[in-house]
């Protein structure tokens, strides 16, 4: 990869270390205590101790930043400018019922755009990274959306609703667009993932609402420095702050955003 700036380097150590605790909780997972937050989202305590980890690490060094995580209230920072955007588990239910498809999700947002990305897997080893105009990357290998441009050989991912969440009945709407069209959609628990395997060409795109900007926000800048288009579900809007967002390859974009957003 390129030369990674000081706070992409930070962003990696504080995944790493969140990443081998993770890895520990996960191999004893049956006996984990277990919280329920809401209806159908669970945290552990492995989530909050990931996440008082990483904090622990970034403000350490960057005591300035703001911080907006996913297990507690937000930290506004000195510097009113820059602020780190954190889920230390994404794919929380899978990793609670032993599915080894996760991640810790670390982005930098300067200025309302984020400027640096980080999403690891540390059960495949995989360490997704991105900065600003330099593209990105997966451990040492530069990463390409992909460039299939016939939709049925497509696939794409999604988040469904659970726990009698509402959009239900919109979603299985779009996906009746979307799946005749196609090669399939995949729903694998873990946005931050889904967007990461968008920029690795693996997925050809994504497509998810009602998501948190922790979700996402690494993932809006992976995709972007592999190539790829990130928009909202209405094309003007920012989707790290809205939590709708579409994202592909750009040869079927326009037909893929337009099967999202049910436009002729």
């Amino acid at each position: 990869m390129s030369q990674a700036s000081a706070n992409l380097n930070l962003m990696i150590k504080a995944a790493r270390i969140a990443g081998r605790k993770l890895i520990r909780d996960f191999n004893e997972v049956e006996h984990l205590q277990v919280s329920v937050k809401g209806p159908g989202d669970f945290v552990s305590k492995a989530d909050k101790m990931a996440e008082e980890t990483i904090r622990e690490i970034l403000t350490e060094t960057r005591p300035n930043y703001g911080f907006l995580g996913e297990e507690f209230p937000e930290t506004k920072g000195k510097d009113p400018t820059r602020r780190w955007i954190v889920d230390p588990l994404d794919g929380t239910t899978n990793f609670l019922h032993g599915l080894p498809h996760w991640a810790v999700s670390i982005a930098l947002e300067q200025k309302g755009e984020i400027v640096a990305a980080v999403i690891y897997d540390p059960i495949k080893e995989e360490m997704f990274t991105a900065e600003k105009g330099q593209g990105a990357w997966v451990n040492d290998r530069r990463l390409r959306v992909s460039g299939r441009t016939d939709m049925i050989e497509t696939i794409f991912a999604t988040g469904l609703p659970f726990a009698g969440r509402p959009e239900l009945p919109e979603t299985l709407q779009t996906l009746a667009r979307i799946l005749p069209q196609t090669a399939g959609v995949r729903r694998w628990g873990a946005a931050a993932l889904d967007m990461a395997y968008v920029a690795a060409g693996r997925y050809d795109g994504f497509w998810e609402g009602n998501l948190n900007a922790w979700d996402i926000a690494a993932g809006v800048l992976l995709v972007k420095e592999s190539g790829g288009l990130v928009e909202g579900f209405d094309k003007d809007d920012n989707p790290v702050e809205t939590g709708y967002v579409i994202t592909a390859a750009e040869p079927i974009f326009d037909r893929f955003a337009k099967l999202v957003r049910n436009e002729t």
